[in-house]
């Protein structure tokens, strides 16, 4: 997307200078951050980095410490319940299914028909009547996702989304994830797979101690893979 492009194109979410924690301790500070229709976002870095307080904060489930949240351009004051209702859909570390119903109980609860889940990810097909406790850990991230984004969603918060995951199943939640935004889908992608992340993604951030301290195009950061080890490395010691 060219520079006059982005400043025409109104964000569907966008973090001004936010600062993100519990108890007034900020976990992350100074964050800038837009996301606009068809374009996946990934937050990267390690354990502790403040990736998944941060997306919490954008989902509106935590108030910001400061700085701002907004939504199509205009402040955002409320809760997750009600983003939903505007288009947003997100999709937590755990397994965001019901596990004593089935399949087909599953997607209904979010689509009166699952015709358009199945045309994305067939293989539900032959498990419809399957209650989703016995599905694998695989099957049960393709539920989640199928229910997040078949339907009229426009922004995807995906917390981990491949998060001990076969890397043949990762790739495909990833791949499925690159073709909804390609039909439109604003992502922000929390991912510990950082090259995995980087070849779906548009543009990225690495968060260390607190702060973002690389962020660009994925074509620049995956030049800079030693610098984002090296985050990493610095985070952990």
């Amino acid at each position: 997307m060219s520079t006059t492009a982005e400043a025409t194109v109104t964000p569907l979410i966008e973090a001004r200078d936010l600062a993100v924690g519990y108890s007034g301790i900020a976990v992350m500070r100074g964050l800038n951050l837009r996301v606009s229709p068809g374009e996946i976002v990934a937050l990267l870095g390690a354990n502790g980095a403040g990736k998944s307080t941060t997306l919490l904060t954008l989902a509106g489930e935590l108030a910001p410490i400061s700085g701002e949240v907004l939504i199509d351009g205009s402040p955002a004051n409320k809760p997750l319940y009600w983003r939903a209702r505007q288009g947003m859909r997100m999709i937590t570390e755990e397994r965001s299914v019901i596990m004593s119903l089935t399949v087909a109980e599953n997607l209904r609860l979010v689509h009166k028909n699952p015709s358009k889940c199945l045309e994305l990810f067939p293989e539900l097909g032959p498990l419809m009547k399957r209650r989703a406790s016995l599905l694998s850990g695989g099957e049960q991230q393709i539920l989640t996702l199928a229910r997040a984004i078949a339907g009229d969603g426009r922004l995807l918060l995906a917390d981990e989304l491949s998060l001990g995951l076969a890397p043949l199943v990762a790739e495909r939640l990833l791949v499925a994830v690159r073709e909804a935004a390609d039909r439109g889908l604003g992502v922000i992608l929390v991912e510990q797979r950082v090259t995995r992340a980087l070849k779906v993604a548009d543009r990225g951030c690495v968060l260390s101690r607190g702060h973002v301290v690389l962020e660009g195009s994925s074509a620049e950061l995956l030049a800079r893979m030693d610098e984002i080890e090296a985050s990493y490395l610095s985070t952990a010691v």
